[in-house]
């Protein structure tokens, strides 16, 4: 891995959009956790790089840009979404530990986030994000997509085992937080049996977590090329399947038709909520 240190103009990336939030921050630009679906992967060709999950680039002064955005008499406390990119709780972070000092930002003045990760690191700031959400909204997402890890292993290498995630939100729905489990992207013939999703249904709602939102594999760009590159080596019996499903950059509607009367007699049967909106505007408006 190629660490590379660089500095930041600003902190906070404004979106087009507004809801559910309008404001990303990403500490680290590239992500050592090698998901093979990763969408973020053609951003790395703006600074040159070919190598999205080994060319790692560090924003060494973010700290000091997010308190002159945040300390702005133009700041509304708007929420941030912590990790829309890059997982802020990637390895790297042990080493450089940014998230707490933003933490201590967000507390001081007094602002909403979404964090979302797929590794266990995050529970280093427990205490922190703890008191966040007795000032503001918070809300802690794990991704999960499957819980075999020889499968897991291969997609997601270097995120934390599946099981650990569903421990995360287990300790963080001791809190004021909402907790959400993000089960996307569901891969087929890979992640899509219905032993799986039933399985990690049965999971949230032993959690309790406050609503869990699934999402389809789309590929596109150079997506597209390291998953079929990674399916062809360690999945070769799904290959053939897979390229016929995705001849363009999602799954057909047939396809996900079927997927989603599965997901959503599951959800029926676990009382979990598909709402992350519900929960955010209850503890928002009690803020």
């Amino acid at each position: 891995m190629r660490k590379t240190e660089i500095h930041c103009n600003s902190a906070l990336n404004k979106l087009k959009r507004k809801i559910p939030y309008e404001w990303d921050l990403n500490i680290y630009r590239g992500c050592q956790h090698g998901c093979v679906y990763c969408y973020a992967i053609y951003s790395h060709e703006y600074l040159g790089s070919a190598s999205y999950f080994n060319d790692i680039y560090i924003k060494t002064n973010i700290v000091e840009e997010l308190e002159k955005e945040l300390s702005h008499p133009s700041w509304q406390r708007s929420v941030i979404n912590i990790g829309g990119v890059t997982d802020s709780y990637q390895p790297l972070e042990s080493e450089y530990q940014f998230m707490p000092d933003i933490l201590k930002l967000l507390i001081k003045y007094k602002t909403p986030a979404i964090i979302s990760t797929k590794s266990e690191l995050v529970l280093r700031d427990y205490d922190l994000i703890d008191k966040l959400s007795q000032i503001t909204y918070v809300n802690i997402a794990e991704t999960i997509t499957v819980l075999n890890e020889s499968i897991r292993k291969v997609i997601e290498p270097n995120g934390a085992e599946s099981k650990r995630r569903f421990e995360v939100l287990r300790a963080f729905r001791k809190t004021n937080c909402s907790v959400g489990l993000h089960l996307m992207p569901v891969i087929p013939y890979l992640s899509d049996s219905k032993e799986n999703l039933e399985q990690i249904f049965s999971l949230a709602k032993d959690v309790d977590v406050h609503y869990l939102l699934p999402g389809t594999l789309y590929l596109r760009g150079k997506s597209r090329g390291s998953f079929f590159n990674c399916i062809k080596e360690n999945f070769p019996d799904q290959y053939q399947a897979l390229l016929s499903l995705y001849k363009t950059g999602g799954a057909d509607k047939d396809y996900k038709e079927k997927l989603y009367q599965t997901i959503n007699s599951l959800r029926v049967k676990y009382g979990v909520s598909p709402s992350y909106s519900k929960v955010m505007k209850d503890k928002m408006h009690k803020d």
